[in-house]
């Protein structure tokens, strides 16, 4: 079976939430734990987490620090954050990984699990709720050189994934609802 990182972008300062979401609570635990938990519950090894608004407040809240990857250029926007831990995953032996955002407290271990079922070095899958493309994305490495080559300001790899013949969209709508956390309001509960 193919080695499957977890890659956890958790770099963002939050403006519209009113601080770093990595930091924010629901139920008693922080995202950032929540949703580490999450990448191992669902297999996810080695596991990194970017970070960059609050770095050492975050890290502080590991229960591995040395997962921790600091995305020096943060405030260029998420296509720095997938630079910084795609080029930390280049030194293990991982074939894809699945990268997996900080605010959303509605995906769980069994979507992840769903959306990297047989992940290899090729695979480019993305979860979809009902249709819609969302998070989380597995990328094998065949495309990591690509994907940091296009990865800039705020867009990711959404550019790359644009329009891609080999996208498997894998429906988790039944799983969860793949909703972001924008602001405090949006919180579930």
């Amino acid at each position: 079976m193919a080695e499957v990182a977890g890659l956890l972008l958790a770099a963002g300062a939050g403006r519209r939430f009113g601080g770093p979401k990595a930091l924010a609570v629901l139920d008693g635990e922080p995202f950032v734990v929540r949703t580490l938990r999450v990448l191992a519950d669902a297999g996810c090894a080695p596991v990194r987490v970017v970070l960059g608004a609050s770095a050492a407040e975050v890290r502080a809240l590991l229960p591995a620090p040395e997962a921790a990857v600091v995305a020096e250029d943060w405030e260029s926007g998420m296509g720095a954050s997938l630079r910084a831990g795609l080029r930390a995953l280049a030194g293990t032996d991982a074939e894809a990984t699945v990268v997996h955002l900080v605010d959303l407290p509605g995906v769980g271990a069994e979507v992840v699990r769903r959306v990297a079922a047989g992940a290899d070095e090729v695979t480019v899958a993305r979860a979809a709720y009902e249709g819609v493309p969302g998070h989380p994305v597995v990328l094998g490495r065949r495309w990591w050189p690509e994907i940091l080559a296009g990865a800039s300001g705020d867009k990711g790899a959404r550019d790359w994934l644009k329009g891609r013949q080999d996208l498997r969209l894998v429906e988790c709508g039944d799983l969860g609802t793949g909703h972001d956390v924008d602001r405090r309001e949006d919180l579930p509960g």
